[in-house]
């Protein structure tokens, strides 16, 4: 509660704040996260045409990459905006859009190096996620190999 007594917290949400996210929820957040990196890869891909394009304007064309470096770029973006907004915050945009948090145990942030194993293991292995769904305390892989947890958690911390 607030000073005011207005809980942050929906109505409707508070039975559920701190409990285990289930494998719905959070495929929903890694579907906007993973728009959220094409949107970044985008924005990255039209900084480097202007940029050769103000180099050579009389002899530009729109940069040609391999679907490998593409890949790879994609897969890159991916692992920094993961560990930076886990290890800050414990929350990407996705998690914020549906009320997540990825804690460790105690509830205690994940700390950089943690936020970016798991982030890798999301990365090379998003398949994963699927685990949640039939694992009884609603863990992921990751989840498993790291001692990670995602909770339902509206709180406008840090």
């Amino acid at each position: 509660m607030t000073e005011g007594g207005i809980s942050p917290i929906p109505r409707e949400a508070r039975r559920y704040q701190s409990q285990r996210a289930g494998v719905v929820s959070r495929m929903a957040a890694a579907i906007i996260d993973a728009l959220v990196v094409g949107v970044i890869t985008l924005i990255g891909y039209a900084a480097i045409a202007g940029l050769t394009f103000m180099v050579s304007p009389r002899t530009f064309s729109f940069p040609q990459a391999s679907w490998l470096l593409s890949l790879t770029g994609m897969l890159a973006v991916a692992v920094i905006y993961l560990t930076v907004a886990w290890a800050m915050s414990g929350r990407t945009y996705g998690n914020l859009v549906m009320g997540l948090r990825v804690v460790g145990r105690g509830a205690r942030p994940l700390g950089a190096l943690r936020a970016l194993a798991r982030a890798v293991a999301c990365t090379l292995l998003p398949i994963g996620l699927l685990w949640s769904a039939v694992n009884a305390d609603k863990l992921s892989l990751q989840d498993l190999l790291l001692r990670t947890f995602v909770v339902y958690d509206w709180q406008p911390r840090g």
